[in-house]
């Protein structure tokens, strides 16, 4: 059975930091989402694929993720069909492709509805990216036309997530659904998304994938951003008002206050600059200390 904590650490740095935050068994859901949505994304990025097998593999994909449990042979002979084409050269990534077939038959395990759930949002963003696939050239290539454009980009990508995440914490923990998370689950998302654009700009650009729209100016992106990014504050202090467990709220907490951080360090210092780590830990134990004495989660 595949380590699912080790495959969290080969393939992300801010969920590996914030998911071990929750409790169980919230963690173990959201780690298998988070590692089918990172499967999804690696077809949808595959690099050294055409437009033509991205297509096709997201489409397979969407079918491993539509109940009834597919068998075992059929998902172990696509996954070594893609693992030998190798779509990217991150040795994480291919890791855990190489592990679909643990990680699809530890998803199908969960309980219902957490299954449902996570099968649903997971699928719901691999159909979204065939369609993000399907815009571009055959090589790759993707150019944003508008703001409409953007957002639609950052839902499929991000505010799903939002979606996902909240459906999960109410299953959890019902007397959630009393909070106006719904509302500001989607922003949730987007936020932290439109964030990741402004920060990768220069070398998403460079490898053909613009998706800050010529004809917008930054400011109107930066200024969505930090909308949205209130909204988000609003969505972590309605879980923490409402009794939602620590580590969720730490979980929310984290990214939008890493959010922000980034965000300013774009802002002044342009695309490609980064919050330093210490200045993370940091802000990670200011947010302890303020759970520790009750607290506003985000100041």
């Amino acid at each position: 059975m595949a380590d699912l904590d080790h495959l969290l650490q080969r393939t992300s740095r801010t969920f590996a930091l914030t998911i071990p935050a929750l409790p169980e068994p919230t963690r173990r859901e959201v780690t298998l989402a988070y590692l089918l949505f990172r499967l999804a994304d690696t077809f949808e990025d595959a690099a050294r694929w055409p437009r033509g097998d991205r297509l096709v593999a997201l489409d397979a994909f969407v079918a491993l993720l539509t109940p009834p449990e597919p068998d075992a042979p059929r998902v172990r002979a696509l996954t070594d069909a893609w693992v030998t084409a190798r779509p990217v050269d991150h040795d994480g990534y291919l890791e855990l492709l190489a592990e679909t077939p643990a990680v699809l038959a530890a998803s199908y395990a969960l309980p219902v509805p957490r299954r449902d759930i996570v099968l649903l949002h997971a699928r719901r963003t691999a159909e979204g990216m065939a369609r993000v696939v399907t815009r571009g050239s055959a090589r790759g290539d993707l150019h944003l036309t508008d703001l409409a454009d953007l957002r639609a980009y950052c839902y499929v990508v991000a505010g799903i997530v939002g979606e996902l995440l909240t459906d999960l914490f109410v299953a959890e923990t019902p007397r959630l659904a009393a909070a106006v998370l719904r509302d500001n689950a989607v922003a949730f998302g987007e936020g932290l998304q439109l964030v990741n654009i402004l920060k990768d700009a220069r070398d998403d650009a460079l490898e053909g994938r613009v998706y800050l729209p010529t004809s917008l100016p930054r400011a109107e992106v930066f200024a969505l951003a930090r909308e949205d990014l209130t909204l988000a504050r609003g969505y972590v202090l309605a879980l923490q008002d409402h009794g939602a467990p620590r580590g969720v709220v730490a979980f929310c907490a984290i990214p939008v206050l890493l959010a922000v951080a980034t965000l300013d360090a774009v802002e002044r210092h342009g695309p490609g600059a980064k919050v330093p780590r210490d200045a993370v830990l940091a802000m990670v134990r200011a947010l302890d200390e303020r759970l520790d004495r009750a607290l506003p989660a985000l100041p």
